[in-house]
């Protein structure tokens, strides 16, 4: 039996945000979830507090990789806030999301931590988030736990899981964008660098470290009955229904 995994996660919800370089009054978001956004998910769903630094390591050496299965639109807000203590005013801030986007993220690595964070995620010590509190997803989670493969094959092999509106709305592209990290031994391809490793979530001092990113094309493997991936229940169908009334 294999002592590696790959644990799939659908990150879905109303609004996303995922940082990599948000400094000072302007909170950008980039246009895929961050390895430290989705490892800080899976900490926090297994209780690891944020100074843990020694239990944040094994999760941090995880190999990641994401898809985009529906990019989502990128939206502005203006953010007001009053300092804790004094009450005074903060500066006014720009903050930037993902609305209405679909990603499936990957974790490649040790079996059995990998099956501990699976068990974390359907029974959480911290609710998860996608990328800031105020972003909560939609459904669960977890999508599934696979032995005996690779990142990029399950990255390749996971059926589409764009919303069900989405679908009816949008044809089905040829080929879905993955962005998945550099194996050690892997092939020599073109590359991108991002500072999204984490090394400590500590608040006193957050830090986080280069990795190495490639961009591929992967085929959409479409589902058997084209259904929706997770839940039977979809919040747009009733603005469908509205549309074909005014027809």
């Amino acid at each position: 039996m294999s002592s590696t995994g790959v644990l799939v996660l659908r990150l879905a919800g109303p609004l996303q945000s995922w940082g990599a370089s948000s400094r000072f009054t302007r909170r950008t978001t980039e246009s895929a979830p961050t390895k430290s956004g989705v490892i800080g998910l899976l900490a926090s769903a297994a209780g690891i507090e944020r100074g843990d630094d020694t239990n944040l390591a094994p999760l941090a050496a995880l190999r990641f990789g994401v898809r985009i299965d529906q990019p989502g639109t990128r939206i502005r807000d203006f953010h007001t806030a009053h300092h804790g203590v004094t009450g005074a005013s903060m500066p006014l801030s720009e903050r930037f999301y993902l609305a209405d986007a679909v990603f499936v993220a990957a974790v490649e690595g040790n079996r059995t931590l990998l099956t501990g964070l699976h068990d974390a995620l359907r029974a959480p010590v911290y609710l998860p988030y996608l990328g800031r509190r105020s972003c909560p997803p939609s459904a669960p989670v977890d999508l599934a736990l696979y032995e005996d493969t690779t990142l990029e094959n399950a990255l390749t092999n996971v059926p589409w899981q764009a919303s069900a509106w989405y679908r009816r709305r949008h044809r089905a592209p040829q080929s879905l964008t993955v962005l998945h990290e550099k194996a050690a031994d892997g092939p020599a391809e073109p590359a991108d660098v991002l500072r999204d490793q984490p090394v400590s979530f500590d608040a006193a001092h957050r830090r986080h470290a280069l990795r190495t990113v490639v961009t591929i094309a992967v085929p959409t493997l479409i589902p058997a009955g084209g259904g929706s991936p997770q839940s039977p229940h979809d919040p747009f169908a009733a603005l469908d229904a509205l549309e074909n009334e005014s027809a």
